[in-house]
């Protein structure tokens, strides 16, 4: 079932992501001239469970155009993203070429990494927002974490908080008319199609309501927490954060989380 879904979540981030990403953020050229201002602003939300980077030899899975992979590796990591859409690849080598640094790019399924890429050489196994749910089992993931880092090295994992991808709905376009409803089932384990991530930046040579879906499994806090500490990973904080924004209509539920994680 997990090798049929991340077909299909293949075939949908293979359609057209380049020129999303070009329409999101610019050419390449464009885009490293504004990260090379200030890179270390690109990963803020990351860098005080990071540490110093120069030197780490780093993993970004599921790094996609290399939004975080070149800022990093312009602080002086030495950055390898894994990720399985090719055109992800050529945004993110063409930015980090722009940028005057070199990142490694590996196309390929996570799951599916030769034993040649589980060098347990990794000090930093990064993920960051979005990742999880095209997952089926969590356990196999951070099994590949586990067999990706060195001993006493570190998972910083990033993502949307359960609460508010599985159970609440909101509605409204500005603050002050926005409201949110429970309209989930927090234990739901049932498998959703949705656009791809980037559909609402395709213009001009693609429909986005005709573009493929992906397939996604949204996880509780407890099955993430459960599936990484599973595989030896020993769990060191779990943080949740609420909007960063100054929506009072957002106060009080939590978005985002981060959970950091260390190899023994």
């Amino acid at each position: 079932m997990q090798k049929e879904m991340n077909l299909n979540n293949e075939n949908a981030w293979n359609q057209h992501a380049y020129e999303a990403w070009v329409n999101r953020y610019g050419l390449p050229e464009e885009a490293a001239a504004r990260m090379k201002h200030d890179p270390a602003s690109r990963i803020r939300s990351f860098s005080r469970y990071a540490g110093e980077l120069q030197g780490k030899k780093v993993a970004n899975l599921l790094g996609s155009h290399g939004g975080k992979a070149v800022p990093m590796a312009l602080l002086g990591a030495d950055v390898t993203v894994i990720d399985f859409a090719s055109e992800n690849a050529k945004y993110a080598c063409e930015l980090a070429a722009a940028a005057g640094v070199s990142i490694r790019y590996v196309v390929n399924d996570v799951l599916e990494l030769p034993d040649a890429e589980l060098s347990g050489s990794y000090d930093l196994v990064l993920m960051e927002f979005g990742i999880l749910h095209y997952f089926l089992d969590l356990f196999s993931l951070s099994t590949v974490i586990a067999k990706l880092l060195r001993p006493g090295g570190k998972l910083i994992l990033q993502d949307f908080h359960p609460v508010s991808t599985k159970l609440i709905s909101s509605r409204g376009t500005t603050a002050a008319i926005r409201k949110h409803k429970v309209t989930g089932d927090y234990f739901d384990t049932s498998l959703e199609e949705t656009d791809v991530a980037y559909a609402k930046f395709v213009t001009g040579t693609a429909d986005p309501g005709a573009m493929l879906k992906v397939m996604l499994r949204k996880w509780t806090l407890g099955e993430i927490i459960t599936g990484t500490a599973s595989a030896g990973l020993f769990i060191e904080q779990l943080e949740e954060e609420a909007n960063a924004s100054s929506d009072v209509f957002d106060k009080g539920i939590p978005k985002t989380f981060t959970l950091v994680a260390r190899k023994l």
